[in-house]
């Protein structure tokens, strides 16, 4: 065995005596857990900022309209009118026109 290991440090030598083979596999752990860590930190992030859609924007159509109204250059009937067809599905409105 000294001749195994002749040149290599004492603390080595140690380790080779007492059987140690490496880290092994639970190594992969301490990556895969950041792996993770990062994961979730950019789906809670997306899910936060999801959802906001149109009116998420000041230059968005309804807040457009919304600050319209507010000025008082249009009135509330005409308002909810645009703001329903702003806000309708385009679905629905393919289907009844058939």
């Amino acid at each position: 065995m000294d001749t195994l290991l002749a040149g290599v440090t004492p603390a080595a030598t140690a380790l080779a005596d007492h059987g140690w083979d490496g880290p092994g596999p639970w190594i992969l752990l301490f990556p895969l857990f950041w792996i993770v860590v990062v994961l979730l930190v950019v789906l809670v992030l997306r899910r936060a900022f999801r959802g906001r859609g149109w009116a998420g924007r000041p230059d968005s159509p309804l807040a457009v309209l919304g600050r319209r109204y507010a000025e008082g250059a249009i009135d509330a009937e005409e308002y909810r009118a645009r703001r329903a067809v702003l806000t309708e599905d385009p679905r629905e409105r393919r289907g009844g026109a058939e």
